[in-house]
């Protein structure tokens, strides 16, 4: 029998030994999913000049991940409609856990921890019944799924925590899809995009919906401003010739300030926004277009389109020291500042859309 002496030195001594940190993992940039050269998926961690710290093999194609807050793990996201999103041990490679949503539902490729890392949440679709659905899964419990609520509408695709209150804002899309019917959109003439506010338990806050003349401007990509304000980034379902914003600015209690709006170079996009994120200091948004091969960078106080960069496949967007840091289709990694583009190391990888800081 364990004396009581034993049992407390044990307990001091698990207190004091040291925890796996993200140093552990050796202080990865980025995370980003890809694919190689025989066409098998992985996710990746990026240092900042572009080399790959880990692989860790992912059974179908990614699209996004999320970083722990404190414990060196990722998760990695199905692109929509998968039905997987894998947690990663970073230190050992170890596949820590598989979560799959429940029966009629699918990932939608994006998800966020809360900021003690208790708590991962997860953008859904209940395809059958046609509506958002934010998962919510125990990270202290081997990623138990607690319990889930309403995303606010209809295709929540990416979400984020809210820098300006505790809670969590989520990109709804307004496109119905229905796995049946492969990609295929069943509502665009009534779809109606939004940004929703909600509080950690799932209680609509605030509510953001565009004009009804842009009602086919799907919100998808989301970025956070250190004082709250969210940078959107939008996918246009209608014609392509049609000169439309594919990026705005919010903040709760407002409207849309929907940004380059009057410039023709918007139409160099094709309509899609595939990533956004603030600079550093916040001054500047950049949105990429992996269909325009381009990335625009636009002032976020007049709204006014400042810089137009061209590249195959652009897409991947992260916030980096003095601009930002793009990965492209073409497993380009490179950065983006006053002086223009300067190409770090590249991979024989062809990186996915999304490139996720780790801050």
């Amino acid at each position: 029998m364990t004396s009581r002496r034993g049992f407390l030195t044990g307990v001091i001594a698990a207190t004091l030994a040291p925890q796996a940190s993200w140093a552990s993992a050796r202080n990865p940039a980025f995370l980003s999913a890809g694919r190689d050269g025989a066409g098998n998926f992985l996710l990746a961690g990026l240092a900042e000049t572009g080399d790959i710290l880990f692989r860790h093999p992912l059974p179908e194609r990614g699209h996004a991940a999320a970083a722990h807050p404190i414990r060196p793990q990722a998760v990695a996201f199905a692109r929509r409609p998968g039905r997987f999103a894998d947690v990663i041990d970073c230190c050992t490679g170890a596949a820590l856990a598989r979560l799959e949503p429940p029966a009629g539902h699918h990932f939608y490729g994006h998800g966020v921890f809360s900021a003690d890392g208790s708590r991962l949440f997860t953008t859904e679709n209940d395809y059958d019944n046609a509506r958002g659905i934010i998962g919510v899964w125990d990270a202290a419990d081997d990623y138990r799924r607690i319990t889930a609520f309403s995303s606010g509408g209809i295709g929540p695709h990416d979400m984020a925590l809210r820098r300006d209150a505790p809670g969590l804002v989520v990109a709804n899309g307004g496109i119905e899809t229905h796995p049946d019917s492969g990609r295929a959109k069943l509502n665009l003439p009534d779809m109606r995009p939004n940004l929703s506010y909600l509080s950690l338990d799932g209680d609509l806050q605030d509510q953001m919906e565009l004009p009804q003349e842009l009602h086919l401007n799907s919100i998808r990509h989301l970025a956070i401003r250190a004082d709250g304000t969210v940078g959107f980034a939008m996918q246009w379902q209608g014609d392509l010739g049609e000169q439309v914003p594919t990026a705005g600015l919010h903040k709760p209690g407002g409207g849309p300030f929907l940004l380059a709006e009057d410039d023709p170079r918007v139409l160099n996009m094709n309509g899609y926004g595939g990533s956004t994120a603030f600079s550093a200091d916040g001054t500047l948004l950049g949105v990429t277009s992996p269909r325009g091969g381009v990335l625009q960078i636009i002032d976020t106080v007049s709204g006014a389109l400042l810089h137009e960069h061209k590249e195959t496949d652009i897409c991947g967007l992260a916030p980096a020291p003095g601009g930002f840091t793009a990965s492209t289709g073409t497993g380009q990694l490179l950065t983006i500042s006053e002086t223009g583009l300067t190409m770090l190391q590249p991979a024989d990888l062809a990186w996915d859309n999304h490139l996720i800081r780790l801050s």
